[in-house]
């Protein structure tokens, strides 16, 4: 009796130049967005494990959150964030609502708090994708659906499997538009990602060459070398 929960995308408008446009000027926000959540997790992570002592890095890391989450009276930031992912398709959202979920899910893991990123990077990327209906012209809810997936193709680096997600959530009619949007955001996201596991594969065009040998923690140590 277990469902997931379904987000439509009501409006998906015909393609045209400057809608393609806003697709990849969207696919820009997303990577960008994906780009610095992957190094603000290793490095928030990083300055937690100057705590010596590991129990205490969750300890002050769930300190920090309950404060916030006190200070601001809303539990909205933490957790999966299911009904504000289920409000980027029906409304607008307050325009900050990506940035602190960003700045909670960042000190929630840099503490030691395992539980996963894809929701609230989904959470991040729908709500980001909202926001840029304030002034991108296609509707809030395909943005939404876009950096749903997008962010997640940039921080994963995954934009062939998040396109082909976007059609399995959304309908075949967002392909083409998922599609530049995932493929731009892993583009500008540069060589970074949530898994340090993961292998360079291929270096990304328009950015420095690479041993595509590397795992993503062999290429970070790299550039700190130089």
């Amino acid at each position: 009796g277990i469902e997931h929960t379904v987000y439509r995308v009501a409006l998906i408008p015909p393609l045209s130049p400057l809608t393609l446009l806003a697709a990849l000027a969207a696919g820009f926000f997303f990577g960008m967005a994906a780009l610095f959540f992957a190094q603000a997790a290793h490095g928030v992570s990083r300055l937690f494990q100057k705590i010596s002592y590991a129990p205490l890095r969750p300890l002050v890391g769930g300190m920090l959150i309950a404060a916030a989450v006190y200070a601001l009276q809303t539990t909205k930031y933490i957790g999966l964030g299911i009904p504000t992912i289920s409000a980027a398709f029906t409304g607008l959202l307050p325009p900050w609502d990506f940035a602190l979920k960003f700045v909670f899910t960042v000190v929630t893991l840099g503490a030691g708090f395992k539980g996963g990123e894809v929701t609230p990077l989904f959470f991040i990327g729908a709500a980001l994708g909202n926001t840029l209906g304030y002034f991108l012209p296609l509707p809030p809810a395909l943005l939404a659906g876009i950096g749903l997936v997008a962010v997640f193709a940039g921080a994963a680096n995954t934009p062939l499997a998040c396109t082909l997600m976007a059609m399995e959530l959304f309908g075949p009619g967002i392909g083409v538009y998922a599609a530049l949007g995932c493929v731009a955001s892993y583009l500008f996201s540069g060589h970074a990602g949530i898994y340090h596991a993961q292998r360079m594969g291929a270096g990304k065009p328009h950015h420095e060459p690479v041993d595509e040998s590397l795992r993503l923690s062999e290429f970070a140590k790299t550039r700190k070398i130089r």
